[in-house]
């Protein structure tokens, strides 16, 4: 059960008879829109994912998707980023230098450059669609798992201004995963090309690391 409960930030009060949306990472695909109650709670009979959540039609919230959400709101018409908890700045401006070598990946009609191992040469660039457009280039189909450590990835380093370490990633999705699905072997099956920090870093749109692989 996936329940998102939606209510004003200032005075706690919950919105009711709102329509809320998920919008699933696995199959792109949307749900039909479900009404908040008078407790301003909108349910949804799903098993746990990774996903989207819009309210009123606009996104609020993206990340994993498993039991009690809460999106607070300052106004129903504040802008979408207002209140993602995503407060860090993305570096963008291209990191190309003379004699680089890149190769060019058509995004939607439009070509985005990577570097040789398939890291964005602009990381303004990134975008859903460029995700599964290199994720195809590297013979890997995106599930709700690979999502979940995507979604990881960019609000770590939006948090924080750092990019996460394989321990990060291991401490953090054994607690949402469990033991198993959450080990070192299992992230890296996940991400068989140089593993979740270097292949989950290339997709998520950051830049190679020097740190673990």
């Amino acid at each position: 059960m996936i329940a998102v409960k939606v209510f004003m930030k200032s005075t706690r009060e919950p919105l009711k008879r709102t329509p809320v949306v998920l919008k699933l990472d696995a199959d792109n695909a949307e749900t039909a829109p479900v009404l908040t109650d008078r407790a301003g709670v909108a349910r949804f009979d799903l098993p746990p994912t990774s996903g989207k959540i819009l309210v009123s039609g606009v996104e609020r919230y993206e990340g994993r998707l498993d039991g009690e959400i809460s999106i607070e709101l300052w106004s129903i018409t504040q802008s979408e980023q207002d209140s993602r908890g995503l407060p860090g700045e993305f570096p963008s401006g291209s990191n190309a230098y003379p004699d680089m070598t890149t190769c060019a990946i058509e995004v939607r009609e439009h070509e985005i450059l990577t570097d040789s191992e398939g890291y964005l040469v602009d990381p303004s660039d990134w975008s859903e669609d460029f995700a599964r457009a290199l994720a195809e280039q590297e013979g890997l189909t995106l599930n709700a798992e690979h999502w979940e450590v995507i979604r990881f990835l960019r609000a770590r380093f939006a948090r924080q201004g750092t990019q996460a370490t394989v321990r990060d990633m291991i401490i953090h999705f054994r607690k949402v995963w469990g033991s198993e699905h959450g080990s070192n072997r299992y992230l890296h099956t996940l991400f068989p090309r140089g593993g979740p920090q270097k292949q989950g870093n290339r997709l998520a749109g950051l830049l190679r690391t020097k740190g673990e692989h």
